[in-house]
């Protein structure tokens, strides 16, 4: 069994033009799936005598600079898209561009070994950093091109200084953690006006504003996140909704050489939180993510959380 041996720390990498619409009813940051499958992409890739494993990882924003545009304060906000080549006809060519975000993000990546000798010295630890360096400009975080990482660094998971560095190194930011608790109390705070509601309506009233009128030109604003912080609406993983589907049974699929299963999105209640607000709790900011067994059943999930 691999355990937990270090703590691998990028420190203020900056990414553009990331995906910045993470679900069909969220955007504004991209999904935790883009920065876990990034980092599961970078494990394939590490070459090593000794199994190492790549597995949680807490992400930390430092600015998020989401490309839209607003004419005035009455309008919406649009997306700032490009403008592409016409094609040899005159015509503009049928691109759908998505929603783009400029990060400064740091992410610590927890990192398990398979026996004793795998990255002992500091000779070992310093190559498999370079590498890790190396390997990770050659790819894509959340569909954005990484410009530039300020460093990488590896520190020792059971040391307890090693681990107040972390959280110090990560000022100043916030960290995206899991608010199963607050969502359960706004459902039940909901229920007792509507015994109808659900949680999807407490993550929709998440996202609202109330405007009161009160005595004359005066209005009170109230919403369900006061004296919760700062809470998002985030997505979590797929459900399917469907029967799997022997490769190449299902026309217009993106790959003819694996099975196929129509999915839903598993939306959650993200929580951003500063980081000295896990010095006791570290370990639990990590997210993962979890895949039940292919069956031909509607009950297969591939959920992230913070389990």
């Amino acid at each position: 069994m691999a355990s937990l041996r270090y703590y691998l720390f990028f420190d203020h990498i900056k990414v553009h033009n990331a995906n910045a619409i993470s679900s069909p009813l969220t955007y504004g940051f991209p999904a935790i799936s883009g920065f876990l499958g990034a980092i599961h992409a970078l494990n394939r890739k590490i070459e090593s005598d000794h199994p190492i494993y790549l597995d949680g990882v807490l992400i930390a924003c430092h600015e998020c600079d989401v490309q839209v545009y607003r004419p005035n304060n009455y309008t919406d906000y649009t997306f700032r898209l490009t403008r592409n080549p016409l094609a040899k006809n005159g015509d503009t060519r049928s691109i759908i561009e998505e929603g783009r975000v400029d990060l400064d993000v740091s992410l610590i990546v927890e990192v398990k070994i398979e026996g004793r000798r795998a990255l002992f010295s500091k000779e070992l630890q310093q190559q498999f950093v370079k590498q890790v360096e190396q390997k990770i400009y050659q790819q894509r975080i959340a569909g954005g091109y990484i410009t530039e990482i300020a460093s990488i660094e590896l520190y020792s998971s059971s040391n307890a200084e090693d681990r107040d560095i972390l959280i110090k190194a990560l000022l100043p930011a916030f960290v995206l953690v899991e608010a199963q608790q607050e969502l359960q109390e706004i459902t039940a705070e909901l229920q007792q006006k509507d015994p109808n509601a659900t949680a999807l309506d407490a993550l929709v009233e998440t996202a609202m504003l109330h405007h009161h009128p009160q005595e004359k030109d005066q209005w009170q604003t109230t919403s369900v996140k006061q004296g919760r912080g700062w809470l998002v609406p985030i997505p979590l993983g797929y459900q399917a909704i469907s029967p799997l589907f022997d490769a190449g049974t299902v026309e217009h699929a993106r790959s003819n050489q694996h099975p196929t299963q129509f999915v839903e999105c598993i939306y959650g209640l993200g929580k951003w939180v500063f980081p000295l607000r896990l010095q006791n709790n570290l370990s639990q900011a990590f997210w993962r993510y979890k895949c039940s067994e292919l069956q031909s059943n509607d009950a297969d999930i591939y959920i992230i959380n913070q389990d």
